[in-house]
């Protein structure tokens, strides 16, 4: 079964290409548009990882990131903060509301798929009992 992955991104071009790299990689992918979209997506059906933006409409991705931690979603979705900002105290702020990677944009595909791996594997772990964390 291929582990679900929800892309929260407003700008239509880094959605295909998220969407376009990570199915290929073998993932199943939903997008979410907007902050409220993607905490009711995040409600309604946990996603392994999620893929986040911190510039969103309505409600933005530390918002989302932060309410995801304090209703401890299950399923231990692991998020990934990636986003243009990339200044140390907006880094520092995504980790501090519960970001478990962050990366800035333009990215690598390389480097990309190989967090979404880790991140997955340390969730997968963790539901296992094993999180190193």
């Amino acid at each position: 079964m291929a582990r679900k992955i929800l892309i929260a991104e407003d700008e239509p071009s880094i959605v295909r290409a998220l969407e376009f790299l990570l199915k290929n990689a073998g993932y199943d992918v939903a997008v979410a548009y907007d902050g409220n979209e993607a905490l009711r997506m995040i409600e309604s059906s946990p996603p392994d990882l999620l893929v986040l933006d911190i510039m969103l409409p309505i409600v933005n991705g530390f918002e989302v990131c932060r309410r995801i931690r304090e209703a401890r979603v299950p399923g231990d979705t692991r998020i990934l903060m990636l986003t243009a900002r990339g200044r140390e105290s907006e880094i520092k702020k995504g980790l501090d509301y519960g970001a478990d990677a962050y990366m800035t944009k333009p990215f690598a595909t390389r480097e990309l798929l190989g967090v979404v791996a880790e991140l997955l594997a340390r969730g997968a772990a963790a539901s296992n009992g094993r999180d190193s964390r």
